[in-house]
């Protein structure tokens, strides 16, 4: 559920489900709202689930399991998977390093399977897991304005400048943590959290306090989010290999042993997956559905794997799947039993005022 619900729904908002979680998906005319946010800044309440690591062996621990280095100074963070053993993506995750804890922000579907079954592996190592979803809310501040609009507003620090990196804070008389995101959205991007009864007056604060900012919900996200070419957990990365997508962002390719390391090592030193994320325009005003067949003449060599119409391009977008040596620019997707034809393009598909942070990077 939404921390703040009712707030939303006094704005407007239209709800649906990400992740098993109630979620805005918008409040009317979200087209204009997606060019609102690209123009200046945009305030989204996240959805998050959220673990907490505590213990003295609590870094080593955690990792011993993701794939990226755990930081191990306060005030840091990175972006990590955890994999299965042929090396797809099982889950993604934020970590930072809190002082004395570690917190783990991750799907809202995924925290309580993922806390229950690294606790089962916990044996003499001094290590608590507990879930603490509901003790927190995540506000996303995305857009141009967004380094303006966080300074507006946070009282007894400045904001981050490093990625991943985060700051404590008041905003009002609420205690809050700022942290510099990846800007999935193409766009300067942070998150505001803050303990849950303190939620609404943060939102309010965010929402109306020093530069304005407009309120958004998901498909405005996603919408801004595959305009800036950035993939998604249940659309791209969920069950995929990291090297296939590029994410080169959540891979430490120097440290120890994790599940799914040899298959990703492996990969990396033949050169090259065996497929690549591309973005692709289409002509027309169809949007194929994911898992769309991409062809190249009459042979298969890819699929979508999300699509939408972009409001910055004015055209319709998709992300796909397609084997890696691909060189064709002719190629075509059957959007409802008809061949449309469609052309290869670089990401992100929208320069905004920053690069997502998991924009495929190959060697």
């Amino acid at each position: 559920m939404s921390v703040i619900e009712s707030i939303h729904t006094d704005h407007g908002a239209s709800f649906g489900e990400r992740a098993d979680r109630t979620v805005v998906e918008h409040y009317g005319r979200p087209e204009r709202t997606h060019r609102a946010v690209r123009n200046g800044v945009g305030l989204l309440e996240m959805a998050y689930g959220v673990i907490v690591v505590e213990g003295s062996d609590r870094l080593e621990y955690v990792d011993n399991v993701v794939s990226n280095r755990v930081p191990t100074e306060d005030g840091q963070g990175c972006y990590a998977l955890v994999l299965d053993p042929q090396g797809g993506i099982e889950v993604e995750l934020y970590v930072y390093n809190a002082e004395n804890r570690l917190l783990l922000f991750t799907q809202p579907d995924t925290a309580e399977e993922l806390a229950e079954e690294w606790s089962e592996k916990v044996f003499i190592q001094d290590v608590d897991i507990r879930v603490a979803t509901d003790d927190y809310a995540v506000f996303g501040i995305h857009g141009p304005q967004a380094t303006e609009k966080i300074a507006s507003v946070l009282n007894g620090a400045a904001s981050p400048d490093e990625r991943y990196a985060f700051v404590r804070g008041t905003m009002g008389d609420e205690g809050v943590t700022v942290i510099r995101t990846d800007a999935l959205t193409g766009e300067e991007s942070y998150e505001v959290i803050c303990g849950d009864d303190d939620a609404e007056a943060v939102y309010n604060t965010l929402l109306t306090q020093g530069l304005n900012a407009a309120p958004f919900g998901y498909r405005t996200f996603e919408s801004l989010a595959l305009e800036a070419g950035s993939p998604l957990f249940h659309t791209e990365l969920e069950g995929t290999l990291p090297n296939v997508l590029g994410l080169r962002n959540a891979l430490d390719f120097e440290k120890g042993c994790y599940v799914g390391q040899e298959v990703v090592s492996r990969v990396e030193n033949r050169g090259q997956p065996s497929r690549r994320l591309i973005g692709l325009m289409l002509e027309g005003t169809a949007v194929p559905d994911g898992g769309a067949a991409v062809f190249d003449g009459d042979a298969s060599v890819g699929e979508v794997t999300r699509a939408g119409e972009s409001p910055l391009r004015e055209v319709v977008i998709a992300l796909a799947l397609v084997d890696y040596d691909l060189e064709s620019d002719d190629l075509t997707v059957r959007v409802d039993g008809v061949e449309v034809d469609t052309t290869p393009t670089d990401l992100p598909f929208v320069e905004g005022s920053d690069r997502s942070d998991r924009l495929p990077q190959y060697q």
